[in-house]
């Protein structure tokens, strides 16, 4: 089945165009909800309705879409299959996975946010509606649509000027990231050259559920140890330790040693795990020797952890606006002039090896 939607009337001013949707799940109960969702806002129009992949990738060769909404268990190609097609004959269009995989399919979902995909929920059912999904699936659409390379330009932003780097040798370095920062993370491991001679921090905004699947993803797509970091648990150069969903990681002394230590304290930005106390931690405890990355993201997590890793006289990168799923991280730290460079993912990776290879031989 393969449904194009006419426009609502009325008159859409240039200024401010609807977000364009598209939906492409198989069963009929969610194309109708989401349609209706969508459709129940003003400043969204949802302009084609497909019931499989194949004929979301046909249609995509004459429709033109900011947001599309995928399903990944379909007949035939199914959206996971489909993804990468998808990316490659709409590569300005964000993919928002809705998907019941997002429950009980960490693997599949995490894999469908490597390829590119922005974000991913839940199916909309009777009990999610009552805790808000409207609300969260329009807030969802709203933030990965405002980074659309179709759409409109926003007001022209700050001038950002970066700040000159650190040339301390780096003796940790922090990743921090959110909505569309595991495609930006496989892109930034993709590019990261030679030995990791120090250890590796990432908060990631992740659900508990899916955190063993992304530390094995992780180990797979940058060749080392990903574990999901514990309470007490050794700080090892050349391994990847990773904030678990429920707490935020963070580091102390314990003779001569560092080691993790978890904390649930809240923090401003809301979220656990939090990217801000894990850079406020580096500072403290690594100083000037501290090197930040901040991808891909909503809200403004990591901002003022990355001012103190400055302050301490260590170093932020930041990823571009151009590269992210949502510049929203990336910029506050950038608009704040804590970065040294705001670039794509593997054009930091390649900054990162250069700082990372003048460690050798310095401790």
């Amino acid at each position: 089945m393969v449904r194009a939607v006419a426009r609502k009337g009325g008159i859409q001013t240039q200024a401010n165009p609807p977000v364009r949707l598209m939906i492409i799940d198989d069963s009929l109960v969610a194309r109708t909800a989401l349609k209706r969702i969508v459709e129940g806002d003003s400043g969204m129009e949802v302009i084609a309705v497909v019931n499989t992949a194949e004929a979301g990738l046909e249609l995509l060769r004459s429709v033109s879409t900011d947001v599309i909404l995928l399903d990944l268990e379909m007949p035939g190609m199914g959206g996971l299959k489909a993804l990468p097609k998808i990316v490659a004959r709409a590569p300005h269009a964000r993919i928002l996975v809705v998907s019941s995989f997002t429950v009980d399919g960490a693997d599949q979902t995490l894999e469908a946010l490597s390829q590119g995909a922005a974000a991913a929920l839940p199916k909309p059912d009777a009990v999610s509606f009552t805790n808000g999904y409207r609300d969260m699936l329009l807030e969802r659409i709203r933030s990965v649509a405002a980074g659309v390379a179709s759409r409109p330009a926003a007001p022209a932003p700050p001038v950002i000027r970066a700040r000159p780097p650190s040339l301390k040798p780096v003796h940790a370095l922090g990743i921090g990231a959110s909505t569309g920062g595991i495609h930006a993370l496989m892109r930034f491991f993709a590019g990261l050259k030679g030995p990791a001679n120090v250890p590796i921090f990432i908060t990631q905004h992740l659900p508990g559920a899916f955190m063993p699947a992304f530390a094995r993803q992780l180990t797979v797509a940058s060749g080392y140890e990903a574990i999901i970091a514990e309470d007490e648990m050794p700080v090892r150069p050349g391994r990847i330790h990773i904030a678990p969903g429920h707490a935020h990681m963070m580091f102390r002394n314990l003779a001569g040693r560092t080691i993790v230590r978890l904390d649930t304290t809240p923090q401003s930005s809301g979220c656990t795990p939090s990217v801000d106390p894990m850079f406020a931690a580096m500072a403290q405890e690594y100083g000037g020797h501290a090197l930040g990355v901040m991808l891909s993201g909503m809200g403004r997590d990591g901002s003022q952890g990355a001012a103190q890793i400055v302050t301490a006289g260590g170093s932020i990168y930041a990823q571009d606006e151009a590269s992210c799923a949502v510049w929203g991280m990336p910029r506050a730290v950038a608009e704040a002039g804590l970065a040294s460079a705001v670039l794509p993912p593997e054009e930091i990776a390649s900054r990162v090896s250069t700082s990372m290879g003048s460690r050798h031989g310095s401790e």
